[in-house]
């Protein structure tokens, strides 16, 4: 069983934790923009604190019975099973009336960006790669895809705030899936074994490493799908309008007639 140092704990479970709670903070202010008033915004967020913070708790609790390092042919893979679950979950849940109309507020689409910055808590795997314990062909992929996407996504947030950032929320709403689902697939890959490296990344399948790609990543993918859902609706900000020439019309000038020009 392998357990990290204690800062790397506090680094992954800040991570995991801080990600959950800043989209109930935004489904929050969702709520309130879309004029579902306080108290149902108020239960909204609570709702999704149930949510979450049940489904992180029970995964804490199967990580920690080691039911996450079921090898493959030996029982049912259950990390697996849990991220396509969760994520089902969640985009099943979005889906009702009140989480939906919370989705589809006005500016949603950049505070959705918000969540994605605590991804820089991906350093965890390249530190723990340089002590040794998991693969570069896992850890460095997994770490550097997540600390651009942390940095990106506050830059994304600030450009669509401003009302010019709709292309590249696309491009980093497309990075960020690529990004989580080449971990997912090489954490696999590489933690059951089927690419034999040294070391495995069976640390994977412990805590506090097994509530990454079993409860943030399934919620970071639900992110992603509902911003380019959101994307896709949202009308294309306009370019500035300029008033059609007449044929005998004559641009304006910023410059003053000067008094010369007005003796003439």
């Amino acid at each position: 069983m392998y357990d990290p140092p204690g800062y790397l704990w506090a680094i992954t479970i800040a991570g995991v934790i801080a990600i959950p709670a800043l989209t109930c903070v935004v489904l929050y202010g969702g709520a309130q923009r879309a004029g579902l008033g306080r108290r149902r915004a108020a239960l909204l967020a609570v709702g999704a604190a149930v949510v979450l913070g049940g489904w992180f708790t029970a995964s804490a609790v199967i990580a920690g019975h080691g039911l996450y390092h079921t090898q493959l042919g030996h029982g049912v893979p259950w990390m697996p099973v849990a991220v396509v679950g969760f994520l089902g979950t969640l985009l099943a849940l979005s889906r009702i009336p009140v989480v939906a109309r919370a989705l589809a507020a006005p500016g949603m689409v950049s505070r959705l960006m918000l969540p994605h910055s605590f991804r820089m808590a991906g350093v965890d795997f390249l530190i723990i790669m340089a002590l040794g314990h998991l693969p570069a062909l896992f850890a460095l992929p997994a770490g550097l895809g997540d600390i651009a996407a942390g940095i990106t996504a506050l830059l994304v947030a600030r450009r669509l705030t401003q009302g010019t950032g709709r292309r590249h929320a696309l491009w980093f709403n497309a990075y960020g899936i690529t990004d989580l689902v080449v971990a997912l697939t090489l954490g696999a890959l590489t933690g059951y074994q089927l690419l034999n490296v040294t070391p495995s990344a069976a640390p994977i399948g412990e805590l506090p490493l097994a509530l990454i790609p079993t409860a943030a990543v399934p919620l970071l993918l639900a992110l992603h799908i509902t911003s380019l859902l959101a994307l896709r609706r949202a009308p294309r900000t306009p370019l500035p309008a300029t008033g059609p020439l007449s044929a005998d019309a004559t641009p304006r000038t910023a410059v003053a007639e000067s008094p010369a020009s007005r003796a003439r």
